[in-house]
């Protein structure tokens, strides 16, 4: 391909270009967790407001997922917005294999039998209302029907394949 001005070299969509480009897109880094046979969650970067009326968000999660299972059934789920000072946290629920739930995590059971984790700057509890396909993923939309948005500290953001702190 050939070289934009102002622009660089354009390159070829491929999974590689479009994970290069969202390394350098800042996040915010949330936890989504649900409840079937056993308790399961993971870390999301893909968290999106949709609408104020109904109260919809989005996430993403990939079909291989350890969570998908539960998630694919479950009518709500958790979302929890982390703080900057719970990377460990985030790390926890994106670590394959991790027994999650354990210890140090601090959760209890909220609205809805939804596993809810304590300490968070915000969470939602949400009713599933739509699960689309996208490649191997799929898009949950989910409305909102209780919440604490009264935690305290200042968000996490996942930016060049790392969680980082907001700075001034």
């Amino acid at each position: 391909m050939a070289a934009t001005p102002g622009l660089g070299t354009a390159r070829l969509a491929s999974p590689d270009l479009l994970r290069s480009v969202f390394r350098r897109h800042a996040a915010g880094v949330a936890v989504v967790t649900a409840h079937g046979d056993r308790p399961v969650g993971f870390t999301a970067t893909s968290l999106s407001s949709v609408a104020a009326e109904p109260p919809l968000l989005s996430f993403g999660i990939g079909t291989a997922s350890s969570s998908w299972q539960v998630i694919a059934e479950a009518g709500h789920v958790g979302v929890h917005i982390l703080s900057e000072d719970q990377r460990d946290l985030a790390a926890t629920f994106a670590r394959r294999g991790a027994d999650r739930f354990a210890p140090p995590t601090r959760w209890r059971t909220g609205p809805e039998g939804v596993p809810l984790l304590d300490g968070v700057l915000a969470w939602l509890v949400c009713r599933v209302v739509a699960r689309v396909p996208a490649g191997d993923h799929r898009v949950v939309i989910a409305e909102a029907v209780a919440g604490d948005p009264e935690g305290s500290g200042r968000p996490l953001l996942y930016h060049q394949g790392r969680f980082n702190a907001l700075r001034d």
